[in-house]
């Protein structure tokens, strides 16, 4: 949900690690396309730095995870090799399965947000929206 006179906000959508199911990141990615983003989507089972390689070369404003098993665990690293890659403003959400004694751990690692089950959305949507253009006005602000 961009305004007419840019582009629409642009996000990845992935999994990292070995966790394979997809359902729920096929269903927030049509919400987001739904609500006029661009969308990146990737096949499951995808490494750190490509991910970071993608994000780069797809110049996206945000990007999201999507656990339905331990591999959030995994996400410390991604935020870790998109500061290496000059990358560290960009944002990172994750949805899904994340035991509350792994959510504030996140957060501190740099993980903007934690979706869980029955997350709406309404609430997905906006949040992402709304972390997507902080981001494209950090980046302009940086930019001068």
């Amino acid at each position: 949900m961009s305004t007419s006179a840019q582009r629409p906000y642009r996000v990845l959508v992935s999994k990292i690690g070995l966790d394979g199911h997809d359902r729920g990141s096929r269903i927030v990615a049509a919400y987001l396309r739904d609500a006029g983003m661009e969308v990146i989507y990737t096949a499951p089972w995808q490494e750190v730095q490509a991910l970071v390689r993608m994000a780069s070369d797809e110049d996206v404003d945000l990007i999201g995870i999507s656990s339905l098993a331990t591999d959030h665990l995994l996400l410390p690293k991604l935020l870790e090799a998109l500061r290496a890659a000059d990358l560290g403003d960009l944002p990172v959400v994750v949805g899904g399965i994340v035991p509350d004694e792994d959510e504030q751990a996140l957060i501190e690692a740099g993980v903007r947000r934690v979706f869980h089950p029955g997350s709406s959305r309404d609430e997905i949507v906006s949040t992402v929206a709304a972390l997507a253009a902080e981001a494209r006005i950090q980046r302009k602000t940086e930019s001068f």
